[in-house]
């Protein structure tokens, strides 16, 4: 799955905001694998596979049809998802902590992602891409951290780059 998340977590930091239905659709894949993995009780790996390719699709078709209601639910599961990435790599865990820390982000990444539509898919899918190819990575928590804001960044200015080529062709200039 390492090949996997790194490839979603590329994905997700160049054209995260770009093709939002591709965002939920790879949000909806790695929420699919990870409950799957966690709640399975031991499924084959075709299962969970195929499962996550469920989820990825349900989240893609989702955004296409019913983009309010994806932009809630990409929004909350990418906030939370990265919460949980976030609080691990500065090291805050407990029993009840990962559920309070992952509604949370949830809440923030969802309203984010009402409020101010391209800014949040930009920095939400910059984040998630970046939790995907540091959780895949062992370099030890502070080269992980460092790894973690450096694609975030990247992620963030490609993207922004994209966004004012799309509104320049837009306005004609």
């Amino acid at each position: 799955m390492s090949v996997v998340n790194i490839f979603i977590g590329l994905i997700l930091l160049a054209l995260g905001r770009k093709l939002f239905w591709l965002f939920v659709g790879c949000i909806g894949f790695v929420a699919g694998y990870a409950s799957v993995q966690q709640f399975g009780g031991g499924q084959s790996d075709l299962i969970v596979i195929l499962i996550a390719l469920f989820s990825g699709l349900a989240g893609a078709l989702l955004a296409v049809f019913f983009q309010g209601v994806a932009i809630a639910l990409a929004g909350f599961v990418a906030g939370g998802y990265t919460s949980m990435i976030i609080t691990a790599l500065i090291g805050l865990e407990g029993e009840q902590l990962p559920w309070v820390i992952y509604t949370i982000g949830g809440i923030l990444g969802a309203v984010m992602l009402f409020l101010i539509f391209d800014w949040a898919l930009i920095l939400i899918s910059s984040l998630s891409g970046a939790s995907l190819i540091v959780q895949t990575v062992e370099f030890g928590k502070d080269m992980e951290a460092l790894l973690f804001i450096v694609l975030v960044i990247i992620g963030i200015i490609f993207q922004t780059v994209l966004l004012r080529q799309d509104r320049r062709d837009e306005n004609g200039n």
